[in-house]
């Protein structure tokens, strides 16, 4: 698994626990990534650059002009739609642009997308339920819905429970109906 470290100083766990104070305060105005067994375990950085990273965060949010370097981000921030970790189905949650694609590495072959219609009803039925799951278990959902709902045999002409049955006198060729 590739990690994007967003950090020039990194620190081991240990190291970082026996000391804390001089590793932030070696790392400067820098953050400090921790690690733990090769993977970063959690960042920290100093009470000046945190104050610097408030006061920034501030304009941000104050000037609408104002965006985040592109560097930081592995795909342009317009293309991050969807919470991360388990979320409860919310109004406007659309499945990604490759749903097809994945349905059917998931084994449910969708030959159309999924209309506004179908994905009302979905969405409807889950915000309902309450119940929480991370995006690619949504959209899984969804193909298997789509699936036995599109494979469904829609509703033939149903026989009249209040018609009264008619004998047949008719007797077919090769019986003997003497």
């Amino acid at each position: 698994m590739s990690v994007k470290i967003l950090s020039s100083s990194i620190i081991g766990l240990e190291q970082f626990f026996q000391a804390p104070a001089t590793a932030v305060k070696q790392a400067e105005r820098e953050t400090v990534a921790v690690f733990d067994n090769n993977q970063p375990s959690f960042y920290a950085l100093s009470p000046a650059r945190l104050s610097e990273l408030l006061v920034a965060e501030a304009q941000l949010q104050q000037h609408a002009t104002i965006s985040l370097e592109a560097e930081f981000f592995d795909e342009p921030a317009s293309t991050i739609k969807v919470p991360a970790g388990k979320f409860a189905l919310y109004s406007g949650w659309q499945p990604d642009s490759d749903f097809l694609r994945q349905a059917a590495l998931w084994g449910i072959a969708l030959h159309e997308p999924v209309t506004q219609e179908e994905l009302a009803a979905f969405i409807a039925y889950w915000q309902a339920e309450g119940r929480i799951f991370h995006q690619v278990q949504w959209q899984q959902k969804l193909a298997r819905h789509l699936q036995v709902s599109r494979g469904a045999p829609h509703s033939a002409a149903k026989r009249d429970s209040t018609q009264v049955a008619e004998p047949d006198y008719h007797i077919p060729n090769g019986f003997r109906g003497e």
